[in-house]
């Protein structure tokens, strides 16, 4: 069975976005009194008491510069939440977020989306990847959260 493994956001991406984010904003941090948020640098949700941002971030747009596809209307930015500060990066290699619905969208490689999947149990995410990515045309996944459409984290082909 093929093993899939959730993208943080990098060092480099995280750099760039407490400076200025992909809206043009520069951060504002605050200090997460209830804690929960889901932070995409480190892959887990926020304790009481850290130093975090809701920052805009382009996933699609960044991973078009990559491998320099062009999404079109397809590229979108939306809120994320980040820790203020440098952090490790995530400590397990277990998909996160995987306690609610989730969609998982399928991408070209020329950046169109192809289709997605909801995702309602936990268990399901290996089946949805695996289907994914037996389309050859699929790129990559981004994983997304129902309730709100935020960007979670991005698998790529194994």
């Amino acid at each position: 069975m093929t093993t899939y493994t959730a993208r943080p956001l990098t060092p480099t991406i995280l750099r760039e976005l407490r400076a200025i984010d992909d809206a043009g904003r520069p951060m504002s941090a605050f200090t997460d009194e209830e804690g929960g948020a889901p932070l995409r640098c480190c892959l887990r949700r926020s304790t009481p008491g850290e130093r975090i941002a809701l920052v805009s971030y382009a996933p699609l747009r960044r991973w078009a510069a990559e491998t320099g596809a062009d999404p079109g209307a397809y590229d979108e930015q939306g809120p994320v939440f980040v820790h203020a500060d440098e952090c490790p990066g995530p400590d397990t290699d277990a998909l996160p977020f995987a306690n609610a619905h989730r969609t998982v969208r399928r991408y070209s490689a020329d950046g169109r989306i192809l289709g997605g999947r909801l995702v309602e149990d936990p268990a399901a995410f290996g089946t949805a990847f695996a289907e994914a990515f037996a389309d050859p045309e699929v790129a990559l996944v981004q994983v997304r959260a129902v309730e709100y459409g935020c960007f979670l984290y991005e698998v790529r082909r194994p």
